[in-house]
């Protein structure tokens, strides 16, 4: 059986649903905090706000999202508030007290390889120098999901260290919340539907 169908269609436990960044208001707008961005968007849709998750370093809300009734999914939305390199042992922490298996985690972060705005939803898969990835599949291995919002490469000679944690262009600040909105929905269309249908409908 596919566990993503399976898990999307009859899963026990909450989906622990992690936007990827950096702590701290100098970070709050940089490329490497759209994971943020978007945990922050959907935990508006839910009602609900960001707070300490008792010893974890994380910031959580707890909720639900989809239709009400049967169709609806429980969710942990997380915000590691260690730095991004670090971002593993928080969200391990998260997914063994809230008992997430590891298939029900989404980590929602920057990806160089794909251009601004563009979205790709996979199961597993490498971490392509990223970080945060690195560190959860350091934590807890690769199979969980990775919802990847593009933010195209440096230009010129611009190292990636430095690309990333600059803010989004005045350009891209421009079509950034609608962007944002679109990688809200393609997580719950993923929570709710599954895998393939989110692909189906956001992969571009």
């Amino acid at each position: 059986m596919d566990v993503t169908t399976d898990a999307a269609a009859g899963a026990v436990g909450p989906w622990l649903i992690v936007g990827l960044g950096n702590p701290g208001p100098e970070y709050a707008m940089n490329r490497h905090n759209v994971g943020f961005m978007v945990a922050d968007l959907l935990a508006e849709r839910i009602g609900g706000r960001f707070k300490r998750a008792g010893k974890a370093q994380a910031q959580v809300v707890e909720g639900r999202i989809g239709p009400a009734g049967p169709g609806s999914r429980r969710v942990v939305l997380a915000k590691p508030m260690s730095y991004m390199n670090l971002s593993g042992g928080p969200v391990n922490a998260l997914r063994e007290f809230y008992k997430v298996p590891v298939a029900q985690v989404v980590a929602v972060h920057d990806e160089l390889d794909i251009d601004f705005g563009t979205l790709r939803l996979k199961l597993g898969g490498g971490d392509n120098g990223h970080n945060g990835l690195k560190s959860l599949t350091k934590a807890f291995g690769r199979e969980y999901h990775r919802v990847r919002f593009g933010i195209g490469r440096p230009p010129g000679r611009m190292q990636v260290a430095d690309f990333v944690l600059k803010d989004f262009s005045s350009a891209e600040r421009k079509e950034l919340d609608y962007f944002v909105d679109r990688a809200a929905d393609a997580v719950e269309c993923l929570v709710i539907e599954g895998l393939e249908r989110a692909q189906g409908s956001y992969n571009s």
